[in-house]
């Protein structure tokens, strides 16, 4: 989620960007990653299924596509709550499709562990699921028509993988870039390095050169150099202080919560802050001198007066 989108009236959209036949975005809202439908010759491939609470959604929307034709292959670009809380619904739907995964996470889905997997920490939700085979770094996938590239790109989540199709030059950036920035970099919070892997994911990007770039969030874009400048000057703000962005970490998954519940009041959305390990993370690295209460209050008042939530007494309403 990037709360800037919201916060700034010249984070304007680029010009409709043209997709080849066979691909299908279902764009949707923050709570949910867009989910990317690729068909072609009988055979059909939805990549990211959203959050869990969408999962109906996100089922009727492949349906409907669809008309009758199977699902054959559901790919997730990375394992956060929001790509991949519908796979358990189309699963079973379709039981006869095989998942893809990231090679990094494998051992905790086959174990479900909702802690090793994040899911805990961001006090999000997922449905259990499985797997049947990997979607590997260095790999190539036959999608619809298209021979894709399968790449590695560290940083928002360290297992991200995007997926670039050569001839139409189109890429899925999952997380890794968006036309305004990029997911919140979540290994910095646990204390491990990676703002260098953000660069040189981005790095790749600008390699590879894309024409089309979908987006885990937001709409299909074509302005690859503008997005490039945006997410190179928002990593080195990050970068030269390392707290903004724990600060705005913690308002993402606030607001991410927020959307979830649509209203809450404010007591109950600072418990809920207060029982969740990367929130209370970044309080104990970043405000030891401001009591938690009081700590979770003011990303809660930030929040209301960028325009991201409205306040009516104690209670707390999404505003998107």
């Amino acid at each position: 989620m990037h709360l800037t989108d919201k916060m700034h009236p010249d984070s304007l959209p680029s010009a409709a960007a043209a997709l080849p036949a066979g691909v299908r975005v279902f764009q949707r809202g923050w709570l949910s990653s867009n989910n990317i439908l690729v068909s072609g010759k009988g055979h059909a491939a939805l990549i990211d299924s959203g959050y869990c609470s969408h999962s109906a959604q996100t089922v009727a929307l492949v349906q409907n596509a669809l008309a009758g034709q199977p699902l054959d292959l559901l790919l997730n670009t990375h394992l956060h709550s929001d790509h991949c809380g519908g796979n358990a619904a189309l699963q079973a739907v379709y039981p006869q499709m095989q998942t893809r995964i990231p090679p990094g996470l494998a051992t905790a889905v086959a174990a479900w562990s909702p802690a090793a997997l994040s899911f805990e920490a961001t006090g999000q939700s997922c449905p259990p699921f499985g797997f049947g085979a990997l979607l590997l770094p260095g790999s190539e996938i036959r999608l619809g028509n298209q021979t894709w590239q399968v790449h590695a790109a560290p940083g928002h989540d360290l297992h991200s993988v995007v997926l670039f199709e050569p001839v139409a030059r189109l890429l899925i950036s999952a997380d890794a870039l968006w036309e305004n920035g990029f997911g919140v970099v979540f290994p910095e919070l646990e204390g491990t390095d990676a703002f260098d892997s953000v660069g040189a994911t981005l790095d790749l990007i600008a390699a590879l050169a894309p024409r089309t770039i979908i987006p885990g969030h937001g709409s299909p874009f074509s302005d690859l150099e503008r997005a490039l400048y945006t997410a190179r000057t928002r990593l080195d703000y990050f970068q030269r202080s390392p707290q903004r962005h724990r600060n705005y970490a913690a308002k993402v998954l606030l607001k991410f919560k927020l959307l979830e519940l649509q209203h809450t009041t404010v007591a109950d959305l600072t418990r809920w802050a207060l029982a969740t390990p990367y929130i209370v993370l970044i309080g104990q690295s970043f405000f030891q001198d401001t009591p938690p209460t009081q700590m979770v209050q003011e990303w809660i008042a930030q929040l209301v007066s960028a325009g991201a939530a409205t306040a009516d007494g104690e209670v707390l309403y999404n505003r998107d």
